[in-house]
């Protein structure tokens, strides 16, 4: 080999080792942390399945674990996100890390302990807005699973920033395997205690794996020495552009938030076990989607933060390429899964109280929803790329764009498809959505650098 050749291959490979060996590895890390989560999760989903069927007790259980996991994706998640890129920031100047991460846990708890208050104070006028026409023992049913839930949004809250910190440092095995304890304590609950907790058995899983979740993050994060707290200060340069930035992504969270909400209100005005019904078609897709946004989006968030310190044209360039594969993966993921939809249902799901019947309606709504792939990945990226460059301002009207198109053909497909119409609807918002924000991306390249 050359003297020339040397020299070219040993910057390669020092290239490959700085940004693509760790970037991969943490990817292939994440995925199959994942895939066991995911695996233990829908063990979960059918035990779920073959004890509760499509029910009025389940619908109630979706309804109300849906406000406090819509406070955490909303309100926790948009600060744990924005969080991260400005970290990076402020690690990278070394000076006041620990002001800023006692700073982003108080602001995180007192916005977790508002978002609680709040929830009991409105959940009446919430339920009878949202889902009229209820008897009052559907909605105290809600209600008391409700009570038992809500005080997990404080442990989300805390647990969304150690997993933060953790990704920074790359140990994103450990982040990850947080993951297991809902679905290990619930399965727990359901196959020893079902009997005796009767319609709080799910909500008091959710609680107890949430609490268990946020103690493991904490003696991880400790050890791992990511956690280390000092005098507050809310008035240094990092912590004023988290917060400017802060607005935009809850607002786009909270519009983004809404349309599972949306959903369920055209459901609800459906047959009884209709919510239940989607819930079911959307499992597939969702731990499809989970599997590759974990793996992918959890780990570009980090890098993309890091690598915006090289300069912008670089991280354009490999935002292009990334979401040229992603898209051809997963729209062939979707095409294999739509084919195998119904044998899927019945494998998974067709046993004890959820009929052959059941299978039937769900199959085809599973096939809708997986439809969805390769926008809703795709976007899921574009989201972590602008978040990194802290614009997180057209995300707002993205999400405007997307909940009102959602809406609209959410009563349109609902006329004439039923619940496959919602999903259908799910479906192409995610197509828009997508659309929307990669013609945004290129627009501010292009004006970034004169093209």
């Amino acid at each position: 080999m050359t003297r020339e050749r040397k020299t070219w291959y040993s910057y390669l490979h020092t290239t490959w080792q700085k940004y693509q060996g760790p970037l991969l590895s943490n990817m292939l890390t994440v995925g199959i942390v994942s895939l066991l989560v995911k695996g233990v999760s829908f063990f979960k989903e059918i035990l779920i399945a073959d004890t509760y069927g499509i029910s009025e007790l389940l619908d109630t259980y979706l309804i109300a674990s849906l406000i406090p996991t819509f406070i955490q994706s909303v309100f926790l998640n948009s600060y744990g996100s924005v969080f991260i890129p400005n970290y990076v920031q402020e690690k990278e100047s070394k000076k006041h890390m620990g002001a800023f991460q006692s700073s982003s846990f108080l602001i995180t708890i007192l916005l977790a302990l508002l978002m609680i208050g709040i929830t009991y104070i409105g959940i009446d006028i919430y339920l009878e807005s949202l889902f009229p026409g209820h008897n009052s023992t559907y909605y105290e049913l809600i209600k008391t699973q409700l009570w038992v839930i809500l005080p997990s949004i404080l442990f989300w809250g805390i647990s969304s920033l150690i997993t933060g910190l953790l990704m920074i440092e790359d140990e994103f095995f450990y982040s990850s395997l947080n993951n297991l304890f809902v679905p290990i304590v619930t399965i727990v609950l359901l196959l020893l205690f079902q009997q005796q907790l009767q319609e709080i058995t799910l909500a008091l899983g959710m609680l107890s794996g949430s609490i268990l979740s946020c103690v493991y993050l904490v003696i991880v994060g400790i050890k791992k020495k990511v956690i280390f707290l000092k005098k507050p200060d809310f008035k240094s340069k990092n912590i004023r552009v988290l917060l400017s930035q802060v607005p935009a992504k809850i607002s786009s969270g909270l519009i983004n938030g809404v349309n599972p909400m949306v959903d369920q209100y055209f459901s609800a005005q459906l047959a009884i076990g209709a919510i239940a019904a989607l819930n079911y078609g959307y499992k597939i897709p969702i731990v499809t989607i989970s599997l590759i946004s974990a793996s992918i989006g959890n780990t570009l968030l980090p890098y993309f933060s890091k690598k915006v310190l090289e300069g912008k044209k670089k991280l354009y360039e490999y935002l292009q390429s990334v979401l040229g594969k992603i898209l051809i993966l997963m729209s062939i993921i979707a095409l294999v899964l739509i084919f195998l939809s119904k044998f899927i249902v019945a494998i998974f799901f067709e046993r004890g109280a959820f009929t052959s019947q059941d299978t039937e309606q769900v199959y085809v709504i599973q096939q809708m929803f997986l439809l969805q792939l390769p926008f809703y990945v795709t976007g899921i990226v574009m989201n972590k790329y602008l978040t990194a460059l802290n614009k997180n301002n057209f995300l707002v009207l993205s999400s405007l764009v997307s909940l009102a198109l959602n809406i609209i053909l959410n009563y349109i497909l609902m006329e004439l498809m039923g619940t496959k119409g919602l999903a259908l609807a799910t479906s192409l918002v995610s197509l828009g959505n997508s659309t929307v924000i990669y013609l945004y991306i290129k627009k501010l390249y292009k004006k970034q650098n004169n093209v």
